[in-house]
């Protein structure tokens, strides 16, 4: 009779869903007439998980903890409760829980195996926020092998791998071999792995259709009926999780007050952290139109746009943290754009255009992006007006030798590859009592690298580790390095044009991927074209050469420093005007019905055949499209391998 009670109580509080208040005077009610019910429980759960909804978390917490007092055994309270420890920042107190959770669950059994993934997962994650590095990524791999076939969670995996610089990067996990891991690769890792355009563009195209997914419903071109304008000004808009205190935000910041109004209509669609910063207030107050899309549903937010009527919508994410690309998918406007926010092919049905410039995606390098390519003097937008620190620490005070080279790279360890980091020992060898300058990372990753640099022949002494600071501080310090040492294949971006900005010099090997080749793109713009080496050799010797030549190293900071105003990197209007007539061409494009569709062909089969390629002990270079080709003869001589505009043109295919 209970139970049927229970089971009445819980189809009655679900009619009023969208009547909390109801639901909730029936869970107070049926507690106070029911107290002794075995099932109890359950009704505090559920009660609680409504407290929750409804931000009433002092409530919510007291009817968990009623739920596990009543049913110790009972798993789902334990989650849901460290769940509102975070909320609350008792960060201890959520890993407790989760923690007596995963303990309770050690005999793993179809019934409790989400509960125990549930647990691991939110642990991992604050793990991760907390440093602890190693320990989270030990949860993920024994999640791994509890149930292989998670795509995020070897995502994850992966992601903190490469911060923590552990080579070789993938190993084999239960039936998961190193074709499955790179197959099931997130994009942004990927390309810190590999120098390999085809590869990247392929898995582009597999996690859009897989992680992303494909609409049910979803507009084309014909559902906008886009007619002349007659008068009416462009109407622009950018959508981004990062227009704040992040690397996107600072590059834009001064952007978006420099377009015409009298021409382009400019709306921003943050859909980012909720937190203030003054990056992010900057932005908001010389933009005509902010919208904060964050807590709408990919339905409200596409109502947003169409209501809007928005003609051209740039993409300021791609396939990183805190994008929309599901609301992407559905088409909230007849041109959508990909700019800045990832540096790669976004491999969709819906991104039509590619933001570039003549030395990051060269001529007849098109063929390794979805979109039609267009091209800017430089691609990436810097800010003149950006507020730094008023003073910088001394050398010594930095931890820094006052005498000798000091070799900078301030890029995330992520982007750290063995042969990277093996290169830089052999510039700390030429280069007597030089040192490396590194941004912290965790104390575990710092104890790492300098193990490594043991294993390498070189003091550890020689690598420093600049204490993260806020961004105002720690441009403010760029000037005491003397090189800045570029990573490959993922190279550096704003970290790169900051240094440029305070007159440091910096060495990169462009490759032949987007990640790779915008550092090389971002040094021409600001006027030392020498400083591009041919290949890893030319890098070393190069930067030995300059390590032990240090008027030479001051020559460039004069000529940086000279140049800073005129340099086409930092010409932030020259910049909004070419990227206005690029938007002016795109809505051209539209009306004389050219809008490009973006060329999807073959990505299945190259997916198969570059997750078999050897990428862990081998470099790609400008020779990797060989083995693709001779792959695809092999294929095409079993069975006919469609012609393409990439690797296998119609004489090939004939």
């Amino acid at each position: 009779m209970q139970n049927s009670g229970i089971v009445a109580l819980f189809a009655t509080a679900q009619q009023f869903a969208a009547q909390p208040q109801i639901a909730l005077a029936l869970y107070r009610d049926y507690l106070a007439q029911n107290p002794d019910d075995p099932l109890l429980h359950a009704v505090y759960f559920n009660q609680a998980v409504l407290l929750a909804s409804q931000n009433d978390v002092g409530a919510a917490a007291q009817a968990f903890g009623e739920a596990i007092r009543r049913a110790p055994g009972f798993i789902p309270p334990y989650i849901n409760l460290g769940a509102l420890y975070e909320k609350l920042g008792a960060i201890d107190h959520a890993l407790d829980h989760w923690k007596h959770a995963i303990d309770m669950l050690a005999a793993v059994s179809p019934d409790n195996l989400t509960y125990k993934l549930t647990a691991q997962k939110q642990t991992a994650r604050l793990l991760e926020d907390r440093k602890q590095l190693a320990r989270a990524e030990a949860i993920l791999q024994e999640m791994l092998l509890l149930q292989p076939h998670q795509r995020d969670v070897l995502q994850h995996w992966v992601a903190l791998r490469q911060r923590q610089c552990r080579w070789p990067l993938l190993q084999p996990l239960g039936p998961l071999d190193l074709v499955e891991m790179k197959r099931r690769l997130a994009p942004l890792s990927l390309a810190t792995y590999t120098d390999d355009p085809m590869l990247q563009l392929a898995n582009s195209w597999s996690y859009s259709q897989r992680d992303v997914g494909y609409p049910e419903r979803f507009n084309t071109l014909e559902d906008f009926s886009p007619a002349p304008r007659e008068g009416r000004r462009l109407r622009i808009g950018y959508l981004s999780s990062d227009l704040r205190e992040h690397a996107i935000g600072f590059l834009t910041a001064d952007m978006y007050r420099l377009h015409d109004r009298d021409r382009f209509e400019i709306f921003v669609y943050y859909c980012g952290i909720a937190a203030e910063d003054t990056t992010k207030q900057r932005i908001r107050d010389q933009v005509e139109h902010w919208h904060d899309v964050t807590p709408l549903d990919d339905d409200a937010a596409l109502a947003l746009m169409r209501q809007h009527g928005i003609d051209i919508l740039v993409d300021v994410n791609g396939h990183t943290r805190g994008a929309r690309t599901a609301l992407l998918a559905r088409r909230p406007a007849p041109v959508i754009v990909n700019w800045l926010g990832f540096p790669a092919s976004m491999g969709s049905p819906y991104h039509h255009y590619i933001i570039a410039d003549d030395f990051i995606i060269p001529d007849g390098h098109e063929r390794f992006f979805t979109e039609t390519v267009l091209r800017l003097p430089c691609y990436q937008p810097n800010d003149r007006n950006r507020v730094l620190a008023e003073s910088a620490p001394s050398r010594a005070e930095a931890g820094l030798p006052d005498d000798a080279t000091v070799f900078c790279s301030f890029n995330g360890t992520q982007k750290v590859t063995p042969f990277v980091f093996a290169r830089w020992m052999a510039i700390l060898r030429g280069v007597p009592g030089s040192v490396l300058w590194l941004l912290k990372s965790s104390e575990e990753v710092d104890v790492r690298l300098r193990q490594l640099a043991t294993e390498h022949g070189i003091d550890p002494g020689r690598l420093v580790f600049a204490p993260l600071a806020s961004n105002r501080d720690h441009v403010a310090r760029y000037p005491l390095a003397d090189l800045f040492l570029d990573t490959a294949p993922y190279g550096a971006h704003t970290t790169a044009s900051d240094a440029l900005w305070m007159g440091v010099p910096v060495l990169t090997t462009p490759g032949q991927s987007f990640a790779s080749r915008v550092c090389g793109s971002l040094v021409r713009a600001a006027g030392l074209p020498e400083l591009l080496c041919a290949d890893g050799e030319d890098y070393v010797r190069r930067a030995i050469d300059l390590g032990q030549d240090r008027a030479k190293l001051a020559e460039y900071r004069d000529r940086l420093l000279a140049n800073r105003q005129t340099s086409v990197l930092f010409d932030t209007g020259l910049f909004v005007r070419k990227f206005e007539e690029l938007f002016e061409g795109m809505w051209e494009d539209v009306m004389a019905g050219r809008l490009p569709r973006p060329d999807l062909t073959n990505l299945d089969s190259y997916l198969e055949i570059g997750v078999a390629l050897d990428h862990e002990s081998v470099e790609f270079g400008p020779d990797f499209e060989a083995a693709y080709r001779d792959a695809i003869a092999r294929r095409h001589r079993f069975t006919p391998f469609a012609a393409d505009r990439r690797l296998w043109p119609a004489e090939d295919a004939a």
